[in-house]
């Protein structure tokens, strides 16, 4: 069986789950649950904390993993990232009272406070600066307050959280994260069953970014008609029994979705419908 750590809790857990759940896998009713056998379709599922996952599948105790692209450069381990899924995504950047510094290279002698001391580590030897840093768990916003540190490293979503405590972001994002497939370095490559893995994660991101659009129209507009439609090969054209109309069906990025009917129906297209995509394969 294909063994995958999933998260079990946090951010990228319901997302993940829901995702291999739409890919057609089972999926646990009970959070307690540690490990599931998904038999029919040859999986087995470890829910680990996000964290550990990449350190699990580095050291090849299991075949792939879902985690953060931060917690898999933090973790040190020999795993590499082989797919972005979409979701969890969050940018990860220096803060510090205004005044303090402006950029990374002004950091030399101080202190960095953050959860991810691996990846500042490395990014602050990147850039050839000799600073301190201190491994916090948790919040890391009260780590100047209190004195631990002159400088945190930290997610970033809106920025609130920063702001309320007195701190201002500064110097350019250290990394910009989000759910990633992982497996071990190194790993054969041709897998026929983490291939067919990879194809169902696909399926569902190409499902979620578009739906499928049928509209009625007439043969000397098709041309202009595809033009906005041109789907990821060929749309269909189907003559209809109405002489002098045909049928099309395409797939369209569901968020252009609705300005692509005004101009279909601009152009004359009718019967403009468009249906949401459950599944696929590319």
């Amino acid at each position: 069986m294909l063994r995958i750590a999933v998260p079990n809790k946090g951010s990228l857990s319901e997302p993940a789950s829901a995702m291999l759940h739409e890919a057609g896998y089972r999926q646990r009713k009970d959070r307690r649950e540690l490990v599931l056998v998904d038999a029919e379709n040859e999986v087995e599922f470890f829910f680990l904390r996000p964290r550990d996952i990449a350190v699990y599948v580095g050291s090849g105790k299991l075949d792939i993993g879902i985690t953060g692209r931060d917690l898999l450069l933090d973790s040190g381990s020999q795993a590499e990232e082989i797919m972005q899924l979409g979701f969890a995504g969050s940018t990860f950047r220096y803060a510090t009272r205004p005044g303090t510094a402006n950029d990374v290279s002004e950091f030399g002698g101080m202190t960095i406070a953050t959860s991810f001391a691996g990846l500042v580590g490395k990014h602050l030897a990147d850039n050839g600066v000799d600073a301190s840093v201190v491994h916090l768990d948790g919040a890391v916003e009260t780590a100047i307050q209190l004195g631990v540190a002159e400088i945190i490293a930290d997610v970033v979503e809106t920025g609130t959280t920063l702001r309320n405590a007195g701190l201002e972001i500064i110097g350019e994002p250290i990394l910009t994260s989000e759910a990633v497939v992982i497996r071990r370095a190194g790993a054969p490559e041709d897998d026929p069953k983490v291939r067919q893995f990879l194809r169902r994660m696909q399926g569902v991101l190409v499902a979620r970014r578009y739906v499928m659009m049928d509209y009625d129209i007439r043969v000397e507009h098709v041309e202009k008609a595809v033009a906005l439609t041109p789907g990821l090969e060929s749309p269909t054209v189907s003559p209809l029994h109405h002489e002098g109309w045909v049928a099309v069906r395409s797939m369209v990025p569901s968020k252009e979705a609705q300005r692509i009917m005004d101009e279909l129906y601009d152009l004359g297209a009718r019967a403009i419908l468009t249906t949401g995509i459950h599944a696929c394969r590319l």
